[in-house]
C-alpha cells in the first residue's frame, strides 16, 4: 500500500474512531434516558461502563495476537502488569465520573494537560530527563488549563462545590495517567512489552479488578435494571468501546510506521475537533476566555510533538 495511503487511513482512523467515541461517551455519561419525565434518568453505572469498555479492548487485542498480529510471547512482570491495569482502569474512572459534574470540552482540556504528570512522575520514578523547551511547551498547557479552568463567579456555593469534585476528578484521573505511563515505561525498558501483548494484559487485569470492584458495591444489579429499562445503551456502550479499541490500534499502526512525531500531531489535533463535535451537537458553549486557554493548550501540545523532544546526539568522527 502507497506511504501516503496508510498515512491518511491511519490518521482518518484515528479522527473518526475517537471523534465517534468522544460523542458516545458524553451521550452515555451526560444524557438522559427515558421518553416521558417520569422514568427520565441519567446513567451512573461508571464502574461498569469502563468494564465493557475493557471487556472489548481485552478481546479485541487477544484477537489480533491470535491471528493477524502475532507479538510472540509476553514475558513482563505480573506486578507490572497489575500495577498499570489498576492505575489504568482508575484515570478511566475518574475522567468518567467527572463528566458527571463538568461539560465536556473540560473533561478534554482538563485531560490535555497529561503532559504534566507524565513529564514529573517520568523524573521522579522513571529517572528520565527532559529538554528545556518541553518544560516550556509544558508551560503554555498549564497556563492554558488554568485559564480554561478559571470561575468567573458562581452564583451559589452549591454549583461551586459539585464543579470542584469535577475538577477534583480530573486531577485524580491525571495523576492515574502520570503513574500508568512511568510504569509503563519501565516495562518498554526492562521488559520490551509490545504494545498488543500491554493492551491484552492491562485490560485483562482491569477486568478482574473491575468485576471484583462492581460486584462488591452492588453496581452490577443497578447495570443490570438500567439496561432493562433502557436496551438502547447496550448498543451505545458496545460500539463506544469498539471505537476505543479500533482507535487504539490505529494509533499503534501510526506509531509503527511513522513514528511519535505525526501520531502526536494527529492525536493533539482531533483533541480539538472533538471539543467542536462537543460544541455542536450537546450544545456546550465556552466564553471567550475558554475560547483562548484552548488556543494556548494546544498551541502548547502541538509545539511539544513538534520541538519538545530531545535532540539525538551528533556522532563525532575522531578517524
Amino acid at each position: 500500500m502507497d506511504k501516503h495511503l496508510k498515512l491518511l487511513i491511519y490518521s482518518g482512523g484515528i479522527f473518526i474512531c475517537y471523534f465517534y467515541y468522544g460523542l458516545v461517551q458524553e451521550r452515555i455519561t451526560r444524557g438522559v434516558y427515558g421518553k416521558t419525565p417520569e422514568t427520565q434518568e441519567k446513567f451512573k453505572c461508571i464502574l461498569a461502563l469502563v468494564f465493557v469498555q475493557c471487556v472489548v479492548n481485552w478481546m479485541y487485542a487477544h484477537f489480533l495476537l491470535k491471528t493477524f498480529m502475532k507479538q510472540g510471547e509476553n514475558l513482563t512482570s505480573t506486578f507490572y502488569l497489575c500495577s498499570s491495569a489498576l492505575t489504568y482502569f482508575l484515570a478511566m474512572v475518574c475522567s468518567n465520573m467527572a463528566l458527571q459534574w463538568v461539560s465536556y470540552p473540560t473533561q478534554v482540556i482538563g485531560k490535555s494537560g497529561k503532559p504534566i504528570p507524565v513529564m514529573i512522575l517520568g523524573v521522579l520514578l522513571g529517572k528520565k530527563s527532559y529538554p528545556v523547551q518541553k518544560y516550556f511547551f509544558v508551560l503554555l498547557v498549564v497556563i492554558g488549563v488554568a485559564l480554561f479552568m478559571f470561575k468567573d463567579g458562581q452564583s451559589s456555593a452549591t454549583s461551586a462545590d459539585s464543579v470542584g469534585i469535577g475538577e477534583m476528578l480530573l486531577v485524580l484521573s491525571l495523576t492515574m495517567d502520570g503513574i500508568t505511563a512511568a510504569i509503563q515505561e519501565r516495562m518498554r525498558s526492562e521488559y520490551k512489552t509490545k504494545s498488543l501483548h500491554m493492551m491484552s494484559s492491562v485490560n485483562k487485569w482491569s477486568i478482574i479488578f473491575l468485576g471484583i470492584a462492581i460486584a462488591y458495591t452492588g453496581e452490577i444489579f443497578d447495570f443490570i435494571s438500567f439496561v432493562q429499562r433502557h436496551p438502547s445503551v447496550i448498543w451505545e456502550l458496545i460500539s463506544f468501546s469498539f471505537a476505543s479499541a479500533q482507535g487504539q490500534l490505529f494509533i499503534f499502526l501510526m506509531v509503527e510506521h511513522f513514528g511519535p512525531l505525526p501520531c502526536s500531531i494527529v492525536t493533539t489535533t482531533r483533541k480539538f475537533f472533538t471539543v467542536f463535535g462537543s460544541i455542536i451537537f450537546f450544545g456546550n458553549s465556552m466564553t471567550s476566555r475558554q475560547w483562548i486557554a484552548t488556543f494556548i493548550v494546544f498551541t502548547g501540545l502541538l509545539l511539544d510533538s513538534l520541538y519538545g523532544k530531545k535532540a539525538p546526539a551528533k556522532v563525532v568522527n575522531k578517524s
